[in-house]
């Protein structure tokens, strides 16, 4: 009776309920089952698994055919996985399942039909593609106990079913079932797989995923190629495989710190690629930590090399368009001395044509001499100024001297002020900032222009008036360029850092000044404030982080650590290289009490002077020259006479190439600048000697 009530309840809707007899007496043996249930446990998983379930369910129920078929999305057709007809399989077929018997395993959770099924489902295609007499079929569910599938056999006599037989078709439907949940789960997740992985590869910039250990775990293709590997061979990669080791040093670095925050990090690096180029990387890292614990970091790379270049560009573009407009002031300041320059020499020349001269006229020689030499001075320093200020390679940030970068800067624009404004100067003493002295000085030329631009043209110079000022606060610097000019709206001020926004005339400005200058103070680390009132005026206000250098950073010297005391008031031969004959004269005649000097405008002529033994103690050679440059002759001079290099010294007006930078600083090379006074070079050539014993 309990197993009469058992199978009733399984099958509540089965009018052919087995009687007692026919319950025990299963079609296949304890041990037969135990056996059929223990070689499914251990069959390959996937969807070989369903091909040898079937065989071994039919052969050991001994009926004619046997399935096992997943349901479709809407439930309302079975496709097959497997189904074995007379010991052979055929290939996969779809069933619908309106008004089948299979319609009612899925409904009813089991169905059996010991005999006559056909005449019950008359239009079932199985049953008549199967020639079933008999029928005993059970859902596949999933952990949530919804439909997935059927495993049935049917039989072409007949079919009684014992206990055993219905425990053993539940077992293996529970392992069916799991093993197709199981394929379900992981077709999802290859299709999440793909997407993710489609995804990634559809992005433009490179992307990575690493391990704790700093090993890439994810890639896209556009990382690869990057470094013209495969996915496969990048995977399990470091740094250290990829770049050199001081690069890696860095990313190593830069990742235990996005670890031990567990916060977001942007951050931008340089990369030698395979082909030895460096570029200029923008990498965003951000931390997580997948299901098992294990922490990661991904990371999305950004090239912005181009970017970089075109970026300097512009940068030049602006100040050269700001030199460009104070070119008429910047020439007054330069022919004012000239003009008794030329003149004091021209009166020198004359009275040196007499033999004779009265103490009266040495004593004006020598005035004129001296405020020659004075004007001389200020021209040098107003060059030096418009170089510091239209230098485009220096990127480096360091001790920047705040006033002296403002007193260049209104150097550059003092004629100007001195025709549209009163300037004043409200310094308090500050510490030197952490920045670059030509970009700061880029900001404050463009600041002070703005404010000369900001007055009403039809008020008198005498009304107008900018002040420039200084001042701590904690660890920041306060610049201030203030005027009493028509002074912004609102909208105005909220606009005027954005590029291409410009209030002037067409003609007059791009647009680009305030943007830059915004950029360029965000680089060295502060930022720009503005205060404004129309008719009242404007105060920008330039915010910097004062200058902190590293406790274990050697002091600070101005060379490279060649003086020797021992070397001063020594003469020594000296060879000065420069295609200008009237340096090597000029050069001759400042140094003539102190050393030998000989001169030659050609490096190769010197090269073949020096290979046929003659002696020198110093060189000094000039950076641009035609035929051979100066970074030529040093790294000949370095392959031909190593200890004649390190005693030769370079000088330079200030044009340099991009490999003349690189060359000088990888090899700290002695660099005088032009032009340059007799005591400067008289020190530099004491360097250049320090190491003779």
């Amino acid at each position: 009776m309990r197993l009469t009530a058992l199978h009733r309840r399984l099958h509540p809707e089965d009018p052919h309920v087995p009687d007692l007899a026919r319950l025990e007496r299963p079609r296949l043996s304890s041990l037969e089952a135990l056996y059929v249930l223990l070689s499914s446990t251990s069959a390959e998983i996937g969807h070989d698994f369903f091909q040898p379930l079937v065989s071994q369910l039919a052969s050991a129920l001994r009926v004619s055919s046997a399935l096992v078929g997943e349901l479709s999305p809407g439930r309302d057709s079975l496709n097959t996985l497997a189904l074995c007809v007379d010991g052979g399989f055929r290939r996969s077929v779809s069933w619908p399942l309106r008004g089948t018997i299979l319609e009612q395993v899925v409904t009813h959770g089991s169905r059996h039909l010991p005999e006559g099924v056909r005449s019950h489902f008359p239009e079932d295609p199985v049953l008549q593609q199967l020639k079933a007499e008999g029928f005993l079929g059970v859902t596949l569910k999933d952990a949530q106990q919804k439909p997935l599938g059927i495993l049935a056999v049917a039989h072409t006599e007949p079919l009684d079913a014992g206990l055993i037989d219905y425990a053993l078709l539940g077992a293996l439907a529970a392992r069916a079932g799991a093993e197709l949940a199981r394929l379900r789960v992981q077709a999802e997740l290859e299709r999440t797989r793909d997407f993710l992985r489609n995804t990634l590869n559809a992005l433009p910039d490179p992307v990575f995923v690493k391990d704790r250990a700093h090993r890439f775990v994810i890639l896209n293709s556009a990382f690869c190629r990057v470094f013209e590997r495969t996915e496969q061979e990048l995977l399990g990669m470091s740094d250290y495989d990829l770049v050199p080791a001081q690069e890696a040093d860095l990313f190593w670095k830069k990742d235990e710190e996005v670890f031990a925050a567990g916060q977001p990090r942007e951050n931008e690096e340089t990369l030698t690629d395979g082909s030895g180029s460096s570029r200029i990387l923008n990498t965003k890292k951000a931390p997580f930590t997948a299901g098992g614990g294990e922490p990661f970091i991904v990371g999305i790379i950004r090239d912005v090399t181009e970017w970089r270049r075109l970026e300097m560009q512009l940068r030049l573009t602006d100040r050269m368009a700001s030199v460009g407009m104070l070119a008429a002031g910047v020439a007054h300041e330069i022919n004012n001395p000239l003009a008794y320059i030329s003149s004091n020499l021209t009166y020198v020349a004359e009275h040196l044509a007499h033999e004779e001269l009265t103490p009266t006229q040495l004593t004006e020689l020598r005035d004129a001499v001296l405020e020659s030499l004075e004007g001389a001075s200020r021209v040098r320093v107003i060059v030096q100024d418009l170089k510091s200020f239209a230098r485009a390679d220096d990127e480096s940030q360091g001790s920047v001297d705040v006033h002296r970068v403002i007193e260049g800067a209104l150097r550059l624009v003092r004629n100007e002020v001195h025709h549209r404004a009163r300037l004043t100067r409200s310094f308090e003493p500050v510490p030197a900032v952490r920045g670059n002295e030509a970009r700061l000085g880029q900001v404050l030329v463009n600041l002070l222009v703005n404010a000369l631009q900001a007055f009403p043209p039809e008020r008198l110079a005498e009304q107008n008036s900018v002040n420039i000022a200084t001042r701590s606060r904690g660890e920041w610097i306060l610049i201030e360029v203030e005027d009493n000019g028509q002074g912004m709206s609102p909208e105005v001020q909220r606009q005027i850092f954005e590029p291409f926004f410009t209030t002037k005339p067409v003609g007059i400005g791009t647009g680009l000044g305030l943007s830059i200058c915004n950029n360029l103070i965000r680089i060295m680390g502060g930022w720009i404030e503005v205060q404004s009132n129309p008719g009242w005026g404007s105060t920008f206000r330039l915010v910097l982080p004062t200058f902190a250098p590293k406790s274990d950073a050697p002091a600070a010297t101005a060379s490279t650590g060649r003086e020797k005391t021992g070397a001063q008031g020594l003469r020594r031969k000296v060879l000065l290289i420069d295609d200008e004959p009237a340096v090597g004269t000029a050069v001759r005649r400042l140094l003539r009490d102190y050393h030998e000097v000989e001169s030659l405008q050609d490096a190769r002529e010197a090269l073949k002077r020096i290979a046929n033994g003659t002696k020198y103690d110093a060189i000094v050679c000039d950076v641009m020259m035609p035929e051979m440059t100066g970074v030529q002759f040093f790294m000949e001079l370095e392959r031909s006479a190593p200890e004649l290099a390190r005693r030769t010294g370079l000088m330079s007006g200030g044009v340099f190439s991009p490999h003349a930078i690189e060359f000088i600083e990888s090899r700290a090379v002695e660099l005088l600048h032009k032009p340059f006074e007799r005591e400067g070079l008289r020190k530099f050539v004491e360097r250049l000697c320090a190491s003779i014993p």
